[in-house]
């Protein structure tokens, strides 16, 4: 699966009347806290990829994030699975895997036809609104990401506004300071 996925800072007071007038779905409010892991034997940040474990409700879900596939998107493969959550990072831990950081956020999921909106509260971070799709293979690529862009314009935002960076690398440069 390759998700296609775009993210913006917005200001959810402004977004959620547009979400209404266009229709979308709430489909849910999750609370999710993600932990990153650093692998021993190579740099994430280099490789640009992420490995984490998210809970959420009760549950846990590991997800390998691949190398991002363009220049003004976050579009990736995403491999995930349902994991127990303290099992797994034992076992992590076990490997020589380190914790790399800590992502907690609120996120209100929307539907809108084939594209998820999430509005997402990072803590330390702010406001951000994704839109995602998932693509089934790189030829789908170039339509799905016009899709997405198509939808930003109706929020007043575009590929101008597109932030690649991770919750992970933008929580982990706001520590370093």
């Amino acid at each position: 699966m390759i998700e296609v996925e775009v993210k913006v800072r917005a200001d959810h007071s402004k977004i959620r009347p547009i979400l209404e007038k266009i229709g979308a779905n709430k489909i849910g409010i999750e609370e999710q806290s993600d932990t990153y892991f650093a692998a021993p034997y190579r740099d994430f940040a280099k490789t640009d990829e992420a490995l984490r474990i998210r809970s959420l409700g009760g549950q846990a879900v590991l997800t390998y994030k691949g190398p991002k596939l363009d220049k003004v998107s976050k579009t990736r493969e995403e491999l995930e699975t349902p994991v127990d959550e303290a099992t797994t990072a034992k076992i992590f831990q076990a490997l020589g895997f380190l914790e790399a950081g800590i992502v907690r956020k609120k996120r209100e999921v929307f539907r809108a036809g084939e594209i998820t909106v999430c509005l997402d509260a990072v803590e330390g971070l702010g406001e951000f609104l994704e839109v995602e799709i998932v693509a089934e293979d790189e030829k789908d690529l170039e339509t799905s990401r016009g899709k997405l862009f198509e939808l930003l314009k109706q929020f007043g935002a575009g590929e101008k506004d597109s932030i690649r960076t991770s919750y992970l690398e933008m929580v982990l440069e706001k520590n370093r300071c």
